[in-house]
C-alpha cells in the first residue's frame, strides 16, 4: 500500500546542535528487506557491561529525541544500561519509502530491526504513544528476551464503537487528515504544545527538524490513518491481539503517565492497570501527553529497573508499615463497644442550632450504611470518595467504609476546587458520596457512575445525576440485609487521605487498617483522649478520630475550609455543649479565635477555662501565639504536634517545653512521640540530603521519620514513594531539622526551600523566627535568590501595617539584618501578603516568593 505522497527520502544523521543530544549515539542500521533505521544507541558510550538493553518506541509526531534523557541515564557508572532508541520508518531520520504501514507491518519491522541488532536478553521496552502498542507488539512476541515493559501514555485497546479521543477526532477525518499532519504542520505543532511546562523553543525546534516538508510528514499523517477506532478497520485484528496478549505478561511493568493528556485520558491507563494488575503506577499530576519532557524519565525509569529488574516482581519495597507485634484492634471497635450507649458521641454546631448524636445511633448507623453499600455493590477494597462536610454523615459514611474494607478516599474541601478535583480523580473512586454540588462535579467529570447523595434532592436533579441512593436509603437496605459483612484483615487498605497541597499537588496517602488504628492509638496515648474527655476539634482529620477513642467529640460553628473563620465565641459554645476537656485547632483557626476573643462573654470564658488540653498542628505555631493562648486558656497545657499526612502525630511539645528549649536554629517541635522514631538525613554542601540517617544531635538534614502508623504507600506515585520510602521502613516528610543534644527535634523549613550560598546552607524558619521577632513584622519568608551554591539570601517581610513601595526602608532593612545577623542579607522586600497554602493558611509559599524576589531585583514587575 503506498501513501498519496509516494516519496523515497533515504535515511540520515540529526542535524549536529540539537540540545541534549549527542552525535555519537546516532547511527544508521539497514535492515534487508526492511529498510534503513535511524537509532540512537549509547553502547559504545558505556563504563562497562551493560545490566540489558532498553528498547525505545516513540509515537507519533515524535522520533527517537524524546528518549534523549534515557539515553544519557543509561549510560552512568553504576548498573549501566544499553539503551537503543528508533525512528520508525518514515519517521524521524529514517527512511522514507512512500509505503503506509499498518500497526503489524510496525511490529515486525521492529523485530527485524531487534535480530538485525542481535538484541540478546534481557531487553525492557519502552513506549510512548502509539509507540507503546508497537513496543508492546513486540514484547509478546519475544518473551524469551524480555525483563519488562514501561509505558507512557498510550493505549492497547479501544473498544468498538467507542468513539477516539475527542483531540485526534477532527485529524482521522479524511479530508482533513492529509491537511493537518501532511500539507502543514498543524498536527505537529498541536502535539508540541501539549508539554507542561512549555518546550523551549530549541527543543521544540529539534522535534520539528525530521519534519520540514511535506515529504517529510507523509507517515505522520499514515500514522493517523492506521488508528483502529472501528471493528472493521484494517488494523483492529492486530491491536485486540496485542491487547489480548499484554494479559499473560509476567513481567515487571512501570506505567509512567501525565493526567494532564487531553490524548490518553485515565481510561487508558485505567485499562492497562486492569491487563498489567502487577504493575507499578506513577501518574504526575503535572504532567501531561508528553510526559517524557515533563517528567525526570531518565532518572525515573532508572530507578525503577534498579528495583525491578532484574529482581521478583512481587516484591514491592514500598511495602507494608512494620508491624508492632501488638494485637490489631479495629478503628471502630469503640463504637461496636458503646452501641447500646445513649449518651452523645457527636455534637454539631452550625448557626441553624445544634445536632447531636448518640453513640447508639451512630453504631446502627455505621452498621446500616456498611450493609446498605455492600447491597448497591460496593466490595471490599473498592474505593469510596466521601466529598461530605465534617459533621455526623461524613463520620457514619468514613467507619461503614472501613468496617466494611472498602477503602475511604478524603480529600479536604480545603484543597480547593480545582486541586478537590485532582485529588479524586486520581483515586478512581467505585463510588461517591457527596453532597449535591460534589455530586454535579462527580458527574461531569466522570468521577464514577455510583454517586449516592448526602442529604435530599429533587426529581429532576437526581435524575439528571443518575444517583442511585441518598444515605437514608442506602441504611434502609441496610437495615434489612441479612447477609454478614465480610471482615477486613489488618494489612488490607483502608483510606487514601490527601495532604494539603502546600508544596505541589495533593498527594495521597493510602493507610492500611492497622495504620489507621496504630494512629488512633498514637493520639490517644500523646494526648489522653478517650471515654471521659470530650473533644472539640476544629481541624476535620481529628473530629473523624473521635469515635475511634471513644470521645464525644464536637464541631464547633465554622467553614472548614477557612480556618480562619472560627471564633473564640464558637469554640466556647463547642466547649460549653459537651463539656469539652479539649481542644484541637490549626494556627489559623487559633489565630481566628484570639482576634476575636474581645466579643467572648464571661460564660465563654468560663467555659474555656475547663479546657486541660489545647493542641495545634497543621503549621509551625509561633511561641507567642501559644503565649496568647495560655491567657486564653489559663488552666490548659498547650501542644503543638509535629506530624504530616504521612504520619501523624511525630513529635510533641507544650508550651513549657518551648521556653526550656528556648531561640534555636528552627521551630522546636519536641520529643518524639511513643511508638515513632525520629531521625534525619544530613545534608551535603549543595543541600541535599544525602547522608545515612543518625540520631546524632546537631546534625542538619531531611527528617525520616517511622512507626506504626506510618503511611503504606502514596497512591498510583511509585516513583514519589521509592524516593520518599528509599530508606527501608521510613518516611522522608521533606523537611529539614535536627536532634538536640536532649533528642528533641527542630524543624528548620523544607528542603526544596533551602537556601545554598557561597558560605553554606541556611534553613529558612531559623532565619524567619528571627525577622517575626523584629517590631512591625507580621511574618516574613527568607529565599534565595540566584543559582544554586552562589544564592543570595533575600528576606521578604509582611508589614503589621501597610506600607508603600516593595524595598523595605533603611530603619526596617536595618533591624531585619540586625536580627539575623551574622548572616549576611542580601536584599529586604515587603509584600503586603505572603501565599499560603489553601488548607492550613499558613504554611507560606517559599518557592512563589523567590520567583517574586528574583523578579522584582531584576527590575521586573511581578505580583505575589
Amino acid at each position: 500500500m503506498r501513501s498519496p505522497v509516494g516519496l523515497r527520502l533515504p535515511a540520515s544523521l540529526p542535524p549536529g546542535g540539537l540540545p541534549g543530544l549527542d552525535p555519537a549515539w546516532s547511527r544508521l542500521v539497514d535492515v534487508p528487506g526492511s529498510g534503513t533505521w535511524h537509532v540512537l544507541d549509547n553502547h559504545d558510550a558505556l563504563p562497562g557491561e551493560p545490566v540489558g538493553t532498553i528498547l525505545c518506541v516513540h509515537g507519533n509526531p515524535t522520533w527517537s529525541y524524546l528518549w534523549r534523557r534515557l539515553v544519557a541515564a543509561g549510560g552512568r557508572a553504576d548498573r549501566p544500561w544499553r539503551v537503543v532508541a528508533v525512528d520508525q520508518l518514515g519517521m524521524g531520520f529514517s527512511e522514507r519509502d512512500g509505503r503506509a504501514r499498518r500497526l503489524e507491518d510496525r511490529v515486525a519491522e521492529l523485530g527485524a530491526l531487534t535480530k538485525e541488532l542481535g538484541l540478546a536478553g534481557p531487553v525492557v521496552t519502552a513506549g510512548h504513544d502509539w509507540g507503546g502498542v508497537v513496543s508492546l507488539g513486540w514484547a509478546v512476541e519475544h518473551r524469551d528476551v524480555l525483563a519488562g515493559v514501561v509505558l507512557l501514555n498510550t493505549a492497547v485497546h479501544l473498544p468498538p464503537g467507542d468513539r477516539a479521543p475527542a483531540v485526534l477526532r477532527p485529524a482521522m477525518v479524511p479530508g482533513v487528515r492529509t491537511a493537518s499532519t501532511v500539507t502543514t504542520t498543524a498536527f505537529l505543532d498541536t502535539t508540541l504544545a501539549l508539554a507542561h511546562p512549555p518546550l523551549t523553543p530549541e527543543v521544540r525546534a529539534a522535534f520539528r527538524s525530521p519534519y520540514r516538508t511535506s515529504g517529510r510528514r507523509q507517515a505522520i499523517g499514515d500514522f493517523v490513518a492506521d488508528i483502529p477506532a472501528t471493528a472493521d478497520h484494517p488494523s483492529r485484528p492486530a491491536l485486540d491481539r496485542v491487547a489480548t496478549a499484554v494479559t499473560t505478561l509476567d513481567v515487571p511493568a512501570l506505567l509512567l503517565w501525565g493526567a494532564r493528556d487531553p490524548v490518553f485520558s485515565d481510561r487508558f491507563l485505567d485499562d492497562l492497570a486492569a491487563r498489567l494488575p502487577h504493575a507499578d503506577v506513577h501518574r504526575s499530576p503535572r504532567a501531561g501527553h508528553l510526559v517524557g519532557e515533563d517528567e525526570d524519565l531518565g532518572g525515573g525509569v532508572l530507578r525503577w529497573l534498579d528495583v525491578r529488574v532484574p529482581g521478583d516482581p512481587a516484591d514491592r519495597p514500598e511495602g507494608r508499615a512494620a508491624a508492632t507485634g501488638e494485637p490489631w484492634v479495629p478503628l471502630g471497635a469503640a463504637l461496636a463497644d458503646r452501641q447500646d450507649d445513649g449518651g452523645p458521641a457527636l455534637v454539631e454546631l452550625r448557626g441553624s442550632g445544634t445536632r447531636t448524636i448518640p453513640w447508639s445511633l451512630l453504631a446502627t448507623r455505621v452498621d446500616e450504611l456498611a450493609r446498605g453499600l455492600a447491597t448497591l455493590g460496593v466490595r471490599p477494597g473498592d474505593r469510596v470518595a466521601v466529598l461530605v462536610p465534617p459533621g455526623g454523615d461524613l463520620t457514619a459514611v468514613l467507619y461503614a467504609c472501613v468496617r466494611l474494607g472498602a477503602v475511604v478516599v478524603v480529600a479536604d474541601a480545603g484543597l480547593g476546587v480545582r486541586g478537590l478535583s485532582r485529588a479524586v480523580r486520581s483515586a478512581r473512586p467505585a463510588a461517591v458520596v457527596g453532597v449535591e454540588r460534589a455530586l454535579v462535579a462527580a458527574r461531569v467529570l466522570g468521577w464514577s457512575s455510583t454517586l449516592v447523595a448526602a442529604g435530599p434532592l429533587h426529581r429532576s436533579a437526581r435524575r439528571a445525576l443518575g444517583v442511585v441512593a441518598t444515605l437514608p436509603e442506602v441504611a434502609d437496605l441496610g437495615r434489612v440485609a441479612a447477609a454478614d459483612l465480610p471482615v477486613p484483615g489488618p494489612d488490607d487498605d483502608a483510606a487514601v487521605l490527601f495532604t494539603s497541597g502546600s508544596t505541589g499537588p495533593a498527594k495521597g496517602a493510602v493507610y492500611s487498617q492497622r495504620g489507621l488504628s496504630a494512629m488512633r492509638d498514637a493520639v490517644g496515648r500523646a494526648y489522653g483522649v478517650g471515654p471521659g474527655s470530650p473533644f472539640v476539634a476544629a481541624f476535620a482529620p481529628f473530629a473523624l478520630l473521635g469515635p475511634a477513642l471513644g470521645a464525644t467529640t464536637a464541631s464547633p460553628d465554622m467553614d472548614v475550609t477557612a480556618p480562619r473563620t472560627l471564633t473564640a465565641r464558637a469554640l466556647a459554645d463547642a466547649v460549653r455543649a459537651i463539656d469539652g476537656r479539649v481542644v484541637f485547632a490549626s494556627p489559623a483557626a487559633l489565630a481566628g479565635v484570639l482576634a476575636t476573643q474581645d466579643d467572648l462573654p464571661v460564660d465563654g470564658r468560663a467555659a474555656l477555662g475547663e479546657v486541660t488540653t489545647f493542641l495545634s498542628a497543621g503549621a509551625p505555631v509561633p511561641e507567642r501565639l501559644l503565649a496568647q493562648a495560655a491567657a486564653l486558656l489559663p488552666n490548659a497545657e498547650l501542644h503543638t504536634p509535629y506530624g504530616m499526612t504521612e504520619m501523624l502525630p511525630v513529635t510533641d511539645v507544650d508550651l513549657a517545653g518551648i521556653r526550656a528549649a528556648g531561640p534555636g536554629d528552627g521551630v522546636c517541635v519536641g520529643h518524639p512521640v511513643a511508638g515513632a522514631d525520629v531521625r534525619v538525613s544530613p545534608l551535603d554542601a549543595d543541600g541535599r540530603a544525602t547522608g545515612a540517617p543518625t540520631t546524632e544531635p546537631g546534625v542538619v538534614g531531611e527528617v525520616l521519620v517511622a512507626g506504626p502508623h506510618r503511611k503504606v504507600r502514596y497512591d498510583r506515585l511509585w516513583l514519589t514513594e521509592q524516593a520518599s520510602s528509599r530508606d527501608p521502613g521510613r518516611h522522608r516528610t521533606g523537611d529539614v531539622g535536627h536532634l538536640d543534644a536532649h533528642g528533641r527535634l527542630w524543624v528548620g523549613g523544607r528542603l526544596e526551600h533551602v537556601v545554598v550560598t557561597a558560605e553554606g546552607v541556611v534553613t529558612p524558619v531559623g532565619v524567619e523566627r528571627q525577622v517575626d521577632e523584629v517590631r512591625g513584622v507580621a511574618r516574613s519568608a527568607a529565599v534565595g535568590v540566584g543559582p544554586r551554591g552562589t544564592q543570595q539570601l533575600v528576606v521578604v517581610v509582611e508589614p503589621e501595617a501597610r506600607v508603600r513601595g516593595v524595598v523595605a526602608d533603611d530603619e526596617l532593612a536595618a533591624a531585619v539584618r540586625a536580627a539575623v545577623a551574622p548572616r549576611r542579607v542580601a536584599a529586604v522586600l515587603v509584600a503586603s501578603r505572603l501565599p499560603t497554602d489553601v488548607r492550613h493558611n499558613s504554611k507560606i509559599d517559599r518557592a512563589a516568593v523567590a520567583v517574586w524576589a528574583d523578579a522584582v531585583l531584576a527590575g521586573r514587575r511581578a505580583r505575589l
